[in-house]
C-alpha cells in the first residue's frame, strides 16, 4: 500500500512515519519539502487546493493520512480565511480525490469543535459548537470530508504534546528552569495526549479497518475520539510534569505552582473549559483501550530523559 503522509514534520506526523511503516510505503510531504534533519521529501502547499490535487495525482496513494493543519489557535482569530483553507477546504479536496480514485483518508480534528459547556465526556455524535476560528475551521474540514463521499477515519484528539516541537510539556520544562513561581490555568479540563499514542493508535486502527470487507469497512468509517484515558486540569498536568521531570533529572527544582483562572490568563481565542472526550466508540469498534494520561506522560518524560 502506498501512503501519502501530509504534515510529516509535525508532532503527530513525525510519529506517524514510524508507526505507519509496517502498513505500507510512506511518501512524506511537508510545506518546506524537508523532514527533521534536513531530509528531503515531497513539497506541497496545504493552502493551495490545486497543489494538493496535483500531488495526489502524481503519487496515486491508496491511503492519504492528513496530519497537516493550521494549528496556531490564537493567530487563527486574525487569519480565519487561511485557517479555513488548510483546515476546512484541504480535507474536502483530499476526500474528493480519494472518492474518485478508490483511496481512503485518515484525518485529525480537535476538541475545539465543542464549546466546552458539557458536564460529561463528549461523544462523537454530540452537537458541535466551536467557540473560535480554529474550531470553526476544523469543523468545516470534518463536514467537507463527510460530503466528499470518501471512506475516512477522522480522529478527534486534544491537548497534544511530544518530546519534540512546541507544546505545553516543553514550555513547562523551560519555565521550570527560568522561574521560581508559575501560574497555570486550573479551570480548564481535558486529557493530555502524546503524539506517539495518537500515531500508534492510528496504526492499530488501520491494521484492523483496512482488512475488512468493503461494506463493513464503510460501516466502521467516520469519527472517533482519540485521547488518553482520564482527565486533569492544566495545573494538575503541570504538577505531574514537574514531579516526574525532577525524578528523571530533567529539572533541578520544582517551582512554586499556583492555580489561576482562565480570566487571569487572557488569550485572543476562547478555549473550551471542559474538553474531555469519550473513547468508548474506538474501544468497542476496534478493541483498543487507551492508556491513562499519566502513563503517557511517564513515557514521554522517559524519552526525554
Amino acid at each position: 500500500m502506498k501512503i501519502l503522509l501530509l504534515g510529516a514534520n509535525g508532532q503527530v506526523g513525525f510519529e506517524l512515519q514510524r508507526s505507519l511503516a509496517p502498513i505500507g510505503e510512506i511518501v512524506a510531504a511537508t510545506r518546506s519539502g524537508t523532514l527533521p534533519g534536513a531530509v528531503p521529501c515531497e513539497r506541497v502547499d496545504f493552502y493551495d487546493p490545486d497543489a494538493l490535487r496535483a500531488l495526489c495525482e502524481r503519487i496515486a496513494p491508496q491511503l492519504i493520512v492528513n496530519a497537516a493543519a493550521h494549528t496556531a489557535v490564537d493567530r487563527a482569530e486574525d487569519e480565519e480565511a487561511l485557517a479555513l483553507q488548510a483546515n476546512g477546504a484541504a480535507p474536502g479536496v483530499l476526500g474528493a480525490w480519494a472518492a474518485a480514485n478508490g483511496a481512503a483518508v485518515v484525518h485529525y480534528s480537535t476538541d475545539y469543535v465543542f464549546d466546552g459547556s458539557g458536564q460529561r465526556p463528549y461523544r462523537e455524535d454530540d452537537a458541535t459548537a466551536p467557540l473560535g476560528a480554529y474550531g470553526r475551521s476544523k469543523r468545516a474540514g470534518e463536514l467537507a470530508l463527510e460530503a466528499s463521499g470518501a471512506e475516512f477515519l477522522n480522529f478527534r484528539t486534544a491537548w497534544v504534546y511530544a518530546a519534540r516541537g512546541g507544546n505545553f510539556l516543553r514550555t513547562m520544562l523551560r519555565l521550570a528552569r527560568e522561574r521560581d513561581r508559575l501560574g497555570v490555568v486550573a479551570d480548564q479540563r481535558g486529557a493530555p495526549t502524546p503524539a506517539r499514542l495518537i500515531a500508534q493508535t492510528t496504526a492499530c486502527v488501520l491494521a484492523r479497518w483496512l482488512v475488512l470487507a468493503p461494506d463493513e469497512r464503510r460501516a466502521k468509517a467516520g469519527h472517533y475520539n482519540l485521547v488518553s484515558a482520564g482527565e486533569c486540569s492544566w495545573h494538575e498536568f503541570a504538577g505531574e510534569i514537574f514531579t516526574l521531570a525532577l525524578a528523571a533529572g530533567l529539572i533541578e527544582r520544582i517551582p512554586e505552582l499556583a492555580g489561576i483562572a482562565t480570566a487571569d490568563y487572557p488569550t485572543k481565542a476562547r478555549r473550551p473549559a471542559y474538553s474531555v472526550l469519550d473513547t468508548q466508540k474506538i474501544a468497542a469498534t476496534f478493541g483498543l483501550q487507551l492508556p491513562s494520561w499519566r502513563q503517557g506522560l511517564r513515557d514521554v518524560i522517559g524519552e526525554l530523559a
